[in-house]
């Protein structure tokens, strides 16, 4: 069943947000709780799985369900319909900073890979699944790489990349070792495997982790500078109750400060 086609824009630099153009009759699915805000006309209805039109009855859809369980989701996705005569616009908010990436699945063989917390919204059709990586390296150190979305179909799909954006295209047999975090998407022909830092002292003391994505071509891959999990790491680590400095970390006083003294108390 060929997929809704719909027009989009996306605003913002750092704190992005995609606004979909849906003629009368389409259809957008989104990642519950994306929503930024709707044009009157436009209905939405929460639905168990992943909303695409491929699912037929009860037990598809709750494979559809199960799926984007295993994969950390909600088990409900949200489908923004036109009710109305006219056009009508729906946006969808990046969940931190970072870029949205527009992917026509069509173009790019009709199926895509991305981490688990990347889906933003996709046209009406497109599936989600999931994506098992078959090497037991990959399951056993994978961590964020080792259950990921697969995203079927050839319609458009926005994917979030927190921080900056990098698209590498791979040529047949080159390779490319990746942060397991930094990696957001990569097409099916990519191979997808794990590799230890190497030196014990490195990867004890290095601050890199223990072991590498090794992505080796052909085909495309998209990379993101700032995974969620490093972001939320640093800001654990410099609030107070992890060890912080707290709210005086800017000030040249901030070591005198009464409260710095006494321990922050206000007794």
């Amino acid at each position: 069943m060929a997929m809704d086609e719909v027009d989009y824009e996306v605003f913002g630099n750092e704190m992005q947000y995609v606004e979909v153009e849906l003629d009368p009759g389409e259809a957008a699915v989104g990642e519950a709780g994306a929503m930024m805000y709707m044009q009157d006309g436009i209905e939405m209805d929460t639905v168990f799985g992943d909303g695409s039109a491929q699912q037929g009855g009860f037990f598809g859809k709750l494979m559809g369900a199960g799926k984007r369980l295993i994969t950390g989701e909600s088990l409900f996705t949200t489908v923004f319909h036109n009710e109305s005569n006219g056009k009508r616009r729906v946006a969808f908010a990046a969940p931190y900073p970072g870029k949205i990436i527009p992917l026509d699945l069509g173009d790019l063989g009709g199926t895509l890979i991305c981490q688990k917390d990347s889906f933003l919204c996709a046209a009406k059709g497109v599936s989600l699944g999931i994506a098992f990586q078959r090497k037991i390296g990959v399951g056993l150190f994978g961590g964020e790489g080792f259950v990921m979305q697969k995203l079927d179909g050839d319609g458009l799909a926005f994917i979030h990349a927190g921080g900056t954006l990098k698209e590498v295209a791979l040529a047949p047999g080159q390779t490319l070792r990746v942060d397991t975090g930094c990696v957001v998407a990569f097409q099916p022909s990519v191979d997808f495997d794990i590799q230890f830092a190497g030196k014990i002292k490195t990867a004890l003391f290095g601050g890199e982790g223990l072991f590498f994505a090794v992505l080796r071509g052909p085909g495309k891959v998209w990379l993101q500078s700032l995974p969620l999990s490093r972001m939320a790491d640093r800001i654990v680590r410099a609030s107070p109750a992890a060890g912080g400095r707290g709210r005086e970390e800017g000030s040249m006083l901030g070591g005198l400060a009464l409260g710095g003294l006494l321990g922050g108390s206000d007794e």
